[in-house]
């Protein structure tokens, strides 16, 4: 089954030796996406809120990039860094995915580089 390297300027360019996504067998694989700045790289807002819509945000614009969109999401994976924050994720998560929302697990986890509080994962069909 070939791959295909998905990269797009319009989300934050990742290390040398990670991809933003990769396509293969109908699927997008898009790696966890802080909520970085595609142009400064540094992280958008202070709340969960303001983060996790920044890292779908950088999400929606791979997947753009791939030729989908999040209403294709089948799969995500959400790391948060604060126990607090877990109804701030919802509130925000309830907006992107107002109806058939994709699977999802979340994990607790001291993620924070940066000031980041959040990274999404996610895997959506073409």
């Amino acid at each position: 089954m070939p791959k295909e390297i998905i990269r797009t300027d319009k989300a934050p360019a990742p290390p040398a030796t990670f991809s933003q996504a990769v396509k293969a067998g109908g699927l997008i694989f898009v790696a966890g996406q802080g909520p970085f700045d595609p142009l400064t790289g540094e992280v958008v807002g202070q709340t969960i809120q303001e983060q996790i819509r920044q890292s779908l945000t950088n999400v929606s614009a791979i997947l753009e990039a791939a030729g989908s969109s999040l209403e294709n999401a089948v799969s995500a994976t959400v790391i948060f860094a604060e126990e607090a924050d877990f109804a701030g994720i919802n509130e925000e998560w309830g907006k992107w995915f107002p109806k058939d929302p994709p699977a999802r697990q979340v994990s607790h986890l001291p993620v924070r580089p940066k000031g980041m509080k959040v990274s999404v994962a996610l895997i959506a069909t073409e």
